[in-house]
């Protein structure tokens, strides 16, 4: 089977380029106009949280040079050929490469309710209209995770019968093609017969995405599985990754560096809005681009990040058609201060395109990354009695920065005696019949890092906890206590941490009051 399969490889060398789009060539991705793209992206929830529009602009503000958007065919919310339209409309706006992933297959076989890949194609050729004419801006990731850790030797046939129906429909895009056991293919049933998957697609324009969680835990199964790749010329890149997952710790940092001497993709999971205990996968919290987790501000700023390894792609004009800087922001100003934090305010900069961001430089130090929409900023964690200067410079979508603003400077309130301490909010976040889900939001209020901090608060009712993610719970009656994972317990001043809880009830359900103390 291999002696046969490896005759019809030839042209691996020499692939079809669909013509006005993305293409492969020698087992790399390539641009419309013919020039390497290496994926640089996050993945934003679409699907679940339509209304969040902004996101895309935010992604662009972090360096990202792709966003993988999510979509549904029916297991959730349709998103119909209007709404694609529209997300791709949000993506070359943004100058951000759109990867739309159909997340319906997501677990197939193992998972209730997950759709077939042949379901996702019914999709695709039902929003064909809104795809068509996009191939220079536009991926397919035909089905996420199409099966998880069973039925998945029918991944093969199943994964060839959608790349042939989409190429019967005139679809010409690059297509992503997403590997079984959950995305992780730790059966290795993408990578053994890669090659002939690849060879069932007429215009040899696909590339193969592996997701690392758990299973690749080591510099060694990292660089093992991309290798067998790339040692064959097939086209390959990491389609989804976080730093922690449930099933284990992922080697992010191998994972990273490696693609990036590679030149191989990556796009992180998630913008916001994951729930079930994986919370700790949201890059911001509540969509907000100025809250960033450990998790966002490491993929963003790290050696071999976003914001170090992101390229723009050429279809855009890689900002060589723009020269012209933004004005400088003006009029920076300290609004106020507290113990540890500096709140700073400013007035828009303008461009003969758009401004797409701020940097906030405390002294030399860059601190915050903002949207264009944003003319204010906290900075936290700072030090009680202590004078802080500041500059603001904007950013346009081809890269120009500005001259800096006027320098504005606090010095922060005195402590008036401890070092230590932290605050807690309640939220409800959902309610049904006989439960409710809430988190809790646990900042660091003093000067010095925490080593561990405890939640507690007394039901007014009857209410019984059921699950919890991000911390450990007690409960004696109406007494509950939550205390930090091993991973969250160290809170550096002004930053903050958040739980959540699954909990049964009848009658009255009103939010108690918390108790928030530090180690």
């Amino acid at each position: 089977m291999l002696t046969a399969v490896l005759s019809v490889l030839a042209p691996i060398g020499a692939a079809h380029a669909a013509a006005g789009g993305f293409h492969i060539a020698n087992g790399r991705l390539l641009d419309a106009n013919g020039n390497d793209f290496i994926i640089r992206g996050i993945s934003h929830p679409h699907a679940w949280f339509s209304q969040r529009t902004s996101a895309f602009a935010d992604i662009k503000v972090v360096g990202a040079n792709s966003v993988r958007v999510v979509l549904s065919g029916g297991r959730w919310s349709v998103n119909t050929a209007s709404d694609v339209a529209n997300v791709i409309s949000l993506c070359k706006q943004n100058r951000l490469v759109c990867v739309l992933e159909n997340h319906d297959t997501t677990g197939y076989g193992e998972q209730g309710g997950a759709y077939s890949l042949d379901q996702a194609v019914d999709y695709w050729l039902s929003i064909r209209s809104a795809l068509v004419g996009q191939e220079a801006y536009v991926i397919i990731n035909i089905g996420n995770e199409p099966y998880g850790n069973t039925l998945y030797t029918e991944w093969v046939g199943a994964t060839i019968n959608a790349i042939q129906r989409l190429r019967s429909a005139g679809l010409t895009h690059t297509l992503m093609i997403d590997a079984p056991n959950w995305g992780q293919d730790w059966s290795n049933t993408m990578r053994d017969n890669a090659e002939e998957v690849w060879a069932a697609d007429p215009l040899r324009n696909s590339i193969f995405s592996v997701h690392m969680y758990g299973v690749y835990n080591t510099p060694e199964k990292v660089k093992a599985y991309l290798d067998a790749f790339t040692s064959r010329g097939l086209p390959i890149l990491v389609g989804e990754f976080g730093w922690y997952h449930s099933d284990g710790d992922p080697d992010e940092f191998t994972l990273t560096e490696y693609t990036t001497l590679q030149g191989l993709g990556y796009m992180g999971w998630s913008w916001s809005g994951n729930g079930g205990g994986v919370e700790y996968l949201d890059m911001v919290t509540n969509f907000n681009p100025a809250s960033r987790t450990d998790w966002g501000t490491w993929l963003i700023t790290s050696a071999n990040g976003l914001e170090a390894t992101s390229v723009e792609a050429s279809v855009f004009g890689g900002g060589g058609g723009d020269t012209q800087r933004p004005t400088a922001p003006g009029n920076l100003a300290a609004t106020g201060s507290t113990t540890n934090s500096v709140s700073l305010a400013w007035g828009a900069s303008t461009d003969n395109v758009a401004v797409t961001g701020y940097d906030v430089y405390r002294g030399s130090s860059r601190v915050a990354t903002l949207p264009g929409g944003t003319l204010t900023y906290t900075d936290t964690g700072l030090s009680a009695n202590t004078a802080y200067s500041y500059k603001v410079y904007a950013r346009d979508a081809a890269g120009n920065v500005s001259e800096a603003s006027n320098t504005a400077s606090a010095t922060t309130q005195s402590s008036g005696g401890g070092t230590g301490g932290c605050t807690a909010t309640y939220q409800f976040d959902s309610e049904w019949g006989s439960g409710f889900g809430a988190s809790v939001t646990v900042t660091n209020t003093g000067l010095t890092a925490t080593k561990g901090w405890t939640v507690s608060w007394t039901f007014g009712g009857n209410q019984q906890i059921t699950n919890m993610w991000n911390a450990t719970s007690t409960q004696s009656g109406a007494s509950a206590t939550a205390r930090n994972m091993n991973y969250n317990g160290v809170l550096q001043p002004g930053s903050s941490t958040t739980f959540g809880f699954q909990a049964a009830y009848s009658g009255a359900n009103t939010a108690p009051t918390l108790t928030c103390t530090v180690n």
